[in-house]
């Protein structure tokens, strides 16, 4: 049994500190399922956002009217869409692993790990030792428990990445972030789309002005306060019953999509016979420097439940390189925001204005819409905003719905980091360029 000076289970953001620790000198074993990247490289972020180009494009030629132009979109090469993306992601995965079978000091071991005890690891057959283990095994799609699902063909993100032809129409389960970035993909294209969402709105851990906004826009594509109940097949299509109140409707659709959220991997590892501790969610608790229970034992990112994003799994793998390598230091996530690559696009900071209200926050509302600005006037953009909620120059959240709001956002992220009490005065003198549509961000400000 061979004995390494660290342990990273997963290749996403984990890899971020397997590769300073060689760099340190350390030895290092990967222990990783999947292709190597994670999550958003093979099946999130990186393929979504390169297949939601084409929607964004087609979006574009659509809209050609409104601007003089006569344009039409005369067909759909949907495999190409989603070859471009998938061809490109599994390339770059090949090649992560490449680059880690290279290095003498790193070894990969290709299968599902799982704790033997506090310090050992079985997979593919072997069993390894680590003297400090980091845990980033990510999360999975979340199935809801549907009469039925289990017996009728359905799509994940992940496959609804992988598809080659485009169909007709789709029913999508859930109507969270996935669920309207792929509904979007999915409608744009030229395919029906139907959202069952739970509740009244759409991406509703959004401000609700954002997420009323989108359900709004969105109103002929979704059913709302609606509850799959059970799903069969139809002949090739899938029938989908859907419970309103009490009422009961049958939607039909080519393709099936659930869009329920995710549940992290935490069941894979076997992490009781290691003494790690989860929550009554299965997410791994971890301290403020993404420690363990178990001493020598990290985890980071998705497994851990803290935010579910890549770029706060960066973080918070810089955070565990430092705390295992030299200087121990707590995470800070200030400020953590977040974007949905969906139609309108969304980007959000900080607090909504209904957590505001339930923590009883001191607050005003500065709100300027697109339509107002120069460039926002070129766009044609009749319903975008940005609303900064603020107390004195201190801005609590900041929201945006409309073109570019995951740039629009980091206007305003680097203006809370420099000064967490004086961002707000900040964005009001800084000289903005006249026209662009950063003046919607600025005005938002002033209106504070």
């Amino acid at each position: 049994m061979k004995t390494f000076d660290l342990i990273v289970i997963g290749s996403g953001a984990g890899l971020n500190v397997a590769s300073a620790a060689v760099e340190r000198g350390l030895s290092v074993a990967v222990v990783e399922d999947g292709p190597l990247g994670g999550t958003c490289l093979n099946r999130g972020c990186i393929p979504s956002k390169i297949v939601i180009h084409s929607a964004e494009v087609a979006e574009t030629i659509r809209r050609a009217k409104e601007f003089g132009l006569q344009a039409s979109l005369q067909h759909v090469n949907f495999k190409f869409v989603t070859d471009r993306a998938n061809k490109t992601v599994d390339a770059d995965a090949r090649n992560i692993e490449k680059g880690v079978r290279s290095t003498s000091k790193e070894t990969l071991f290709k299968g599902k790990g799982r704790f033997i005890d506090k310090h050992t690891i079985r997979v593919a057959g072997k069993t390894i030792r680590g003297k400090k283990i980091v845990i980033a095994a990510g999360a999975r799609p979340f199935i809801p428990p549907i009469e039925g699902l289990d017996e009728v063909p359905y799509m994940t993100s992940t496959e609804a990445l992988r598809q080659t032809k485009l169909p007709k129409s789709l029913v999508i389960i859930g109507g969270g972030y996935i669920g309207v970035e792929l509904g979007h993909f999915y409608s744009a294209l030229g395919c029906k789309v139907t959202i069952i969402q739970r509740g009244p709105l759409l991406v509703p851990r959004e401000d609700k002005e954002v997420a009323g906004l989108i359900t709004k826009l969105w109103e002929n594509k979704i059913l709302l306060n609606a509850s799959a109940t059970k799903v069969q097949k139809k002949g090739k299509n899938v029938l989908v019953t859907v419970k309103i109140g009490n009422k009961t409707r049958k939607i039909t659709g080519e393709k099936l999509l659930v869009a329920t959220g995710v549940v992290p991997n935490s069941d894979t590892l076997d992490l009781e016979k290691a003494g790690i501790k989860t929550d009554k969610r299965g997410f791994i608790k971890v301290d403020k420097y993404m420690r363990t229970n178990v001493r020598n034992i990290w985890a980071l990112g998705d497994i851990a439940g803290i935010y579910l994003f890549r770029h706060s799994a960066n973080l918070e793998a810089d955070y565990v390189t430092n705390n295992i390598l030299s200087r121990k230091k707590a995470v800070d996530y200030y400020p953590m925001p977040h974007a949905v690559f969906t139609s309108p696009q969304i980007a959000g900071v900080g607090l909504t204005e209904q957590e505001c209200l339930e923590q009883k926050k001191k607050y005003t509302v500065g709100k300027a819409y697109y339509k107002n600005t120069g460039k926002g006037l070129a766009l044609n953009e009749k319903h975008g905003f940005v609303k900064i909620l603020a107390d004195k120059d201190e801005i609590l959240g900041c929201h945006i719905i409309g073109p570019e709001a995951s740039i629009l956002l980091h206007e305003v992220l680097i203006a809370m980091k420099a000064s967490r009490k004086k961002a707000l005065k900040i964005l009001r003198n800084t000289v903005h360029v006249h026209p662009a549509l950063n003046e919607v961000v600025q005005r938002a400000a002033y209106r504070s």
